[in-house]
């Protein structure tokens, strides 16, 4: 027995594993370590399958050591991946994100910047946890996730960049469907987080 993936596989089925962590947050608000580390993994997948052309080269460290292997010069290197705010970088480059005629780059925001760079901090800290006492204050999460998932949406449905093949239309509906269910659900626990700030800042006289 098997388990197969590759770098499309990760980007949908983490954006799936993200919807469903999300609705076990009603439940158990320690399941956001869970959205976190699953929006994050989707997001670099869906950057890489934006940016990575036909050889992948575009995302990852030393190309060209890569590209003298393929040649015969010199033996294959370990090779690895751009950090994540180096691929957030490029897919906001005109140069990156330009292979093929119909390609757009992302034109990014103050909001979606500062979504990412929080996004890969909270990551960061929880898949190399430092034994120590951590309080977050959860109710910017929804907003979090809102901003990084206008990401996703323009690498999917606006870059051109992003295809799965055969079946490229019905994937990207089914996509469209999940975001519109992400971001329901992301509204409701934002709402349900004001009102529970509200009575919270309520003292009866």
């Amino acid at each position: 027995m098997w388990l197969r993936t590759n770098e499309r596989n990760e980007a949908i089925r983490s954006l799936y594993k993200t919807h469903q962590f999300i609705l076990e947050t009603h439940q158990d608000i320690y399941n956001w370590k869970w959205v976190i580390i699953s929006l994050h993994n989707s997001a670099q997948a869906f950057m890489v399958l934006a940016l990575k052309g036909t050889a992948a080269l575009n995302v990852i460290n030393n190309p060209k050591k890569t590209l003298d292997a393929i040649y015969g010069k010199r033996e294959y290197p370990k090779e690895s991946l751009k950090v994540f705010l180096n691929l957030y970088a490029d897919i906001k480059s005109y140069e990156c994100m330009n292979l093929n005629i119909n390609s757009k780059f992302f034109a990014g925001t103050n909001e979606t910047d500062e979504a990412m760079e929080r996004l890969n901090q909270f990551r960061n800290k929880f898949i190399h946890f430092i034994p120590c006492s951590w309080s977050i204050e959860i109710d910017g999460f929804p907003k979090l996730c809102n901003d990084v998932i206008s990401i996703l949406e323009f690498l999917i449905f606006e870059s051109g960049n992003v295809r799965f093949y055969e079946d490229d239309e019905i994937q990207k509906t089914k996509l469209s469907v999940l975001i519109s269910e992400i971001r329901r659900e992301l509204e409701i626990l934002q709402n349900e987080y004001i009102k529970g700030c509200s009575l919270s800042a309520y003292r009866p006289m």
